[in-house]
């Protein structure tokens, strides 16, 4: 039977290649022994080309729930308890159908005799790469407990990451929703109304009124084709977006932008100094390490920037060297890596590294809401007031008429 395989060579290079053999197990062993590194071996047939779109192809597993499996699974197989025994009984107390399944299908393959990171392997793009990657790693060191617990411990510092940048942009979203809302009410309700009222008025309106009343008029009678314009301007963004090398292109113009590309930069960092300290910790080599991790990277251009790092650093050039020669990540960064690696420190570096830059970034994320906040009230006052003051000008100035005396 052909299986297609990925392994790493002896001189640090990742390959796919097909072999030929009996069974999985014993294509496995056939490989190790020629000093291969194993890295995920699949079926070529028509049962490794189908068996797991239908599985992968549906919703995303809960992160919490992945998470509590993860911390479970290490603590049943600390005690003792083997692996497939295991997988049987945390399975059934799984509650999302999409997740049951899965571990349904790995446990069936564990069973079997395959691995366990072949097995999340197969389930496609349905668990992070740097999980497989981890899972492989505490098969080969024969710590799969110490491993998932490094992991989860791993997610749960992104994820806190995650929420503290999401928690800090909810206010100003919730201001600037507001302050349209309010003045979307005002263009289609109330200026209308004050319309009507200045037509029956007969005199000549302030410039700024008659252009409010006109752009409301504009807007109320244009607004399906405003809308559909809208509509088609959106789909034809996100059909350039999807393009191949837009999403890279647009990630680096991201960059580049005043305090949010430096927030951008250490943000990604961060990921990567913490990925490949979780990753070097569970026992991988560098150079796979640093591919898992630009393949785990959002920002597509700094994603390329690491792997052309890591392709310098498999033909023998350090890794500090590699990244300073790239010279899109801080300085920082590329200082800390080379004191790594010439103490042989890496990991406890990237570590320190990445709880560094959390700490910036929850900083910058605190500044950035002290005087977001304020500015967005004040713009959002401003234009309201400007709306208002432009409507009852006219009435302003027939009040001061009716009060003048007569000569």
């Amino acid at each position: 039977m052909e299986y297609r395989c990925r392994l790493g060579t002896p001189t640090g290079q990742i390959v796919e290649e097909v072999h030929v053999s009996e069974s999985e197990d014993r294509l496995r062993h056939d490989l190790e022994q020629r000093g291969f590194c194993v890295l995920g071996v699949h079926p070529r047939g028509l049962a490794g080309r189908f068996t797991l779109p239908s599985i992968a192809g549906r919703r995303r597993v809960p992160t919490r729930e992945f998470l509590v499996f993860n911390q479970e699974l290490a603590t049943l197989l600390k005690a003792g308890m083997p692996l497939v025994q295991s997988l049987d009984i945390l399975r059934s107390r799984v509650e999302h159908p999409t997740f049951r399944a899965v571990l349904d299908d790995v446990h069936e393959r564990v069973r079997g005799g395959g691995s366990l990171s072949d097995a999340f392997a197969l389930q496609g793009d349905l668990f992070p790469g740097a999980y497989v990657a981890s899972l492989l790693a505490g098969e080969k060191s024969g710590s799969l407990d110490g491993v998932l617990r490094r992991f989860v411990a791993y997610m749960k510092v992104i994820g806190n990451v995650k929420r503290r940048t999401l928690s800090a942009l909810i206010y100003p979203a919730v201001l600037v929703s507001l302050s349209l809302v309010v003045v979307a009410i005002i263009v289609l309700k109330v200026i209308p109304e004050f319309s009507s009222f200045y037509d029956s008025f007969g005199g000549r309106l302030p410039l700024a009124t008659r252009v409010i009343l006109q752009g409301s008029t504009l807007i109320r009678e244009h607004i399906l084709l405003l809308l559909g314009g809208a509509a088609l301007a959106g789909a034809g963004v996100w059909s350039w977006w999807r393009r191949p090398g837009q999403r890279a292109r647009i990630d680096r113009v991201i960059l580049r932008v005043p305090w949010a590309g430096s927030t951008v930069r250490r943000f990604v960092t961060s990921q990567v100094a913490r990925t490949l300290a979780t990753l070097l910790g569970g026992g991988l080599p560098l150079v796979e390490a640093i591919e898992i991790a630009s393949r785990s990277t959002a920002n597509q251009y700094l994603s390329a920037e690491l792997r052309a790092a890591g392709q310098r650093v498999r033909e023998g050039e350090g890794f500090a060297a590699a990244l300073a020669a790239r010279g899109v990540y801080p300085d920082v960064f590329v200082k800390m890596t080379e004191v790594g690696e010439s103490t042989g420190a890496l990991q406890e570096m990237l570590s320190s590294l990445a709880d560094f830059y959390d700490e910036e970034i929850e900083t910058e994320l605190g500044r950035f809401v002290t005087l977001v906040e304020p500015a967005l009230l004040i713009i959002m006052g401003v234009v309201i007031a400007s709306l208002l003051l432009a409507l009852y000008m006219p009435l302003f100035q027939l009040t001061s008429v009716a009060s003048t005396p007569a000569t």
